[in-house]
């Protein structure tokens, strides 16, 4: 480099610095802001309650709300308080699946008076046909449910059966029934898509 050169760019530098005060000078009588490091965010990212953390330790499984059980420590996934809360919500949503089956039956058989007027009939043929649909997506739910619960007795449940990974409390609570891990269904959905069923 020529010696006029150097004189130049140690100028520039020196001119960009009084331009642009670096974040070490500020003012006097303020305060620079607190420099964000990764481990001061990690931390208050990942704080928790200290009540929902603590509160699956004092009650049974089956009265945990869903945030309880998000706040429980990693450490403990599918322990009996889990398994517990997640065989509840199961055995009710069977119930439930259950009282409505019956009343779809109770409904038939009170529809079955013969209709003179055309429109009338088809109007009510349609309705029965539609809640006989939502009745067979139960029935496949149904079937779902007594697998799941079948996985919980066998300790199987939570955990996929592709890979062996621990499916997710947040997946699990959005849908019980859950056989894959969501990388899996993912993959699933995918072949599917590509070579069909």
């Amino acid at each position: 480099m020529l010696p006029g050169t150097c004189q130049r760019v140690a100028q520039a530098s020196a001119q960009k610095a009084e331009a642009h005060p670096s974040a070490a000078s500020v003012a006097p009588g303020r305060s620079s802001p607190p420099i964000r490091t990764s481990e001061t965010m990690t931390s208050t990212a990942t704080k928790v309650d200290t009540k929902l953390a603590n509160a699956w330790k004092t009650k049974a499984g089956r009265d945990l709300t869903e945030a309880e059980l998000l706040a429980m420590p990693d450490a403990e996934y599918m322990n009996d308080k889990q398994l517990d809360f997640f065989r509840a919500r199961l055995e009710a949503q069977k119930e439930d699946l259950l009282s409505n089956a019956g009343e779809t039956t109770e409904h038939l058989r009170e529809d079955t008076s013969i209709v003179p007027d055309p429109a009338d009939r088809a109007t009510i043929e349609e309705e029965h046909a539609l809640e006989l649909r939502t009745r067979d997506r139960e029935r496949k739910l149904l079937k779902k449910i007594s697998q799941a619960l079948a996985r919980l007795d066998s300790g199987e449940y939570g955990f996929c059966d592709e890979t062996g990974e621990p499916i997710g409390l947040g997946r699990l609570l959005a849908r019980p029934t859950a056989t894959l891990s969501l990388e899996a269904q993912q993959r699933r959905e995918l072949k599917q898509k590509m070579f069909g069923d």
